[in-house]
């Protein structure tokens, strides 16, 4: 055998166990998921942004913020008590108390024989529910139309109803009252009531709301089935429109609750709604601020009553409203 004739290289036995073929390798040499529980496992990536572990909660600076608004939300509702509950000399006196007084009840007595605050009382409310009951049902039907409904002009008379928005109240008023006084309801409630009807930020509200809340699959079900346009507004849009109706019931009802620039223009002392009449406690020489801050504060229990009875099927019909089915 000659010496540059090349040896066989000898064959080294693998002393590991043997294996199955894995086919999920691919042709670049990278292992595949293989089987079992633990290959599964391995087999999944995680993205380098997500994170497997429990979700970070809010920090001491969201709590902090939320608590200073709270307490912002608070002051004048504890600065009205705490006036409200003590003496005409509370606010001279070189010492201001921290907690309320025992003074309330008895202000509060003087307030009632001093104006006509149950009558006043009562035209609030029936005032701040009919117009918010109108502003809801006419604001829908509206919304539903410019939402749902094909028409000439819609988009046009959906750019004017909302550019009204943009013209103060202020420069109405003159043309408004003489209306009021050939009508002859200058000092009755429908000269408060029958303005405020239906607003242009109702209407521009559903309008926004039930373009997403009502699918058009939907709308063509019911006219297949036989529903009328009434119908299918009735039984359709008005619960699928629940949600922001009740958001604009209270708004409007609040909004008109504390209304005091038209009702005091149109309205008589005789028959006032709750702030004209408050008003009436302002003396043209001496205001006795714990009369009047007596006054806020029973003026604002209503409204308290309302967002208590009401505030939990507010948000509960709110987050329903918000997730998709």
């Amino acid at each position: 055998m000659s010496a540059l004739e090349e040896k066989p290289l000898p064959i080294i036995p693998r002393t590991g166990p043997a294996t199955a073929p894995n086919h999920d390798d691919d042709p670049f040499g990278r292992t595949g998921s293989g089987s079992g529980r633990g290959s599964r496992a391995g087999g999944r990536r995680r993205s380098p942004g997500r994170s497997r572990g429990p979700g970070r909660g809010p920090g001491w600076l969201i709590y902090g913020c939320l608590a200073a608004v709270i307490l912002g939300g608070m002051f004048p509702l504890w600065w009205s008590i705490l006036i409200g509950s003590h003496d005409s000399t509370i606010l001279s006196r070189d010492s201001f108390p921290l907690i309320p007084g025992g003074n309330f009840f008895s202000n509060a007595a003087a307030v009632i024989d001093t104006v006509p605050f149950w009558r006043a009382t009562m035209n609030s409310v029936i005032v701040s529910t009919v117009t918010a009951v109108s502003v809801v049902f006419f604001s829908t039907l509206a919304g539903y139309a410019f939402a749902k409904l094909r028409f000439k002009g819609a988009v046009p008379l959906l750019v004017f109803v909302i550019a009204t928005m943009a013209i103060p109240t202020q420069l109405g008023v003159v043309p408004l009252y003489q209306v009021m006084a050939r009508l002859g309801w200058t000092g009755e409630l429908q000269a408060v009531i029958v303005p405020g009807l239906v607003t242009a930020f109702g209407v521009f509200w559903m309008t926004q709301y039930l373009r997403q809340a009502i699918p058009n699959e939907l709308i063509e079900a019911a006219t297949v089935d036989g529903c009328s346009m009434i119908r299918t507004f009735w039984h359709v849009a008005m619960p699928a429109a629940k949600p922001a109706a009740a958001m604009l019931f209270l708004f409007t009802f609040v909004l008109n609750w504390t209304n005091f620039f038209w009702p005091f223009i149109v309205l008589g002392p005789q028959n006032p709604t709750l702030p004209v009449a408050l008003q009436q406690l302002q003396a043209a020489h001496f205001v006795d601020y714990s009369l009047v801050l007596a006054g806020a504060t029973m003026a604002t229990v209503p409204l308290l009553i309302l967002f208590i009875f009401t505030g939990r099927q507010l948000v509960s019909g709110i987050m329903q409203g918000a997730v998709k089915q």
